[in-house]
């Protein structure tokens, strides 16, 4: 789809204008309302993932006909549940990776004010490039892992919503993510056909850092309905115990829930 000129991925013209054809037909068949700059935007961001893929392992397929549903209309299609994203809300991507699905929940949605932690700095290298390229002044960068972001007073605590996708099993989930969500907030995470077997022990998990209960939300994707995907919702109800997150790589060795998990 693209012409490789050098070391360099670009699309044509024609191309590009394709791929903002098929992503605004997403967006109708998925019932979002997106800002009327989204599908151009993507299809630029698409464009520099390309790009930068021949460079640095991003993410392992880079055509747009893998990457629409797979990243694109998977990343933007909560946004049909209009409760789950309120108008002004400040977003936190834990584990943003290539940016997914922080970086188009903030093209989409130019309202909400996000936020991308990863822990490695070859990704936000490439995330800034994009921020940059496409203007976007809702979206800042945080290098950092998520265990040692929890505790930094600067981003505990401080967001209505914080996100994941493609991260790690629910229990992991929810030590990473719950001591960023302010008291009446809500952890997201996208999640796949391991959603109910992971339920039980993130129930736990959810309960001991301040949640409520971990709620499902089925999610379909128009091309793809034998996708099983789906959003695991859960409120913040009081404040998480300093204790949590443990220190990084205890939630992952040792998943709260699970085991006799206990704090180091």
């Amino acid at each position: 789809m693209g012409e490789v000129l050098g070391n360099q991925v670009s699309a044509s013209a024609a191309v590009k204008a394709q791929w903002e054809q098929e992503l605004n037909a997403a967006f109708e068949q998925l019932h979002i309302n997106c800002d009327e700059r989204t599908a151009g935007r993507i299809a630029r961001y698409h464009e520099m993932l390309a790009d930068w893929n021949t460079r640095m392992n991003l993410t392992g397929d880079t055509e747009f006909a893998t990457s629409l549903d797979r990243h694109y209309t998977d990343s933007l299609a909560p946004l049909a549940n209009e409760q789950l994203f309120p108008e002004g809300a400040s977003l936190i991507d834990v584990g943003s990776g290539a940016g997914f699905p922080g970086l188009p929940l903030a093209i989409a949605r130019p309202d909400l004010q996000v936020t991308l932690l990863d822990s490695l700095m070859k990704r936000i290298t490439f995330l800034d490039a994009v921020v940059k390229d496409l203007g976007l002044t809702n979206v800042q960068l945080v290098h950092s892992r998520a265990e040692d972001g929890g505790k930094n007073a600067k981003l505990r605590e401080q967001f209505d919503i914080a996100v994941a996708r493609a991260v790690a099993p629910l229990p992991v989930l929810c030590e990473l993510l719950l001591p960023f969500v302010r008291v009446g907030g809500r952890m997201i995470c996208y999640k796949g056909p391991s959603a109910e077997e992971e339920l039980q022990a993130g129930q736990k998990a959810a309960h001991m850092l301040g949640g409520a209960a971990v709620e499902v939300i089925p999610v379909v994707l128009p091309n793809q309905p034998d996708w099983q995907h789906c959003l695991l919702a859960c409120e913040k109800k009081v404040k998480t115990v300093r204790q949590y997150p443990r220190k990084a790589g205890t939630p992952s060795r040792s998943p709260l829930g699970v085991s006799a998990a206990k704090p180091e």
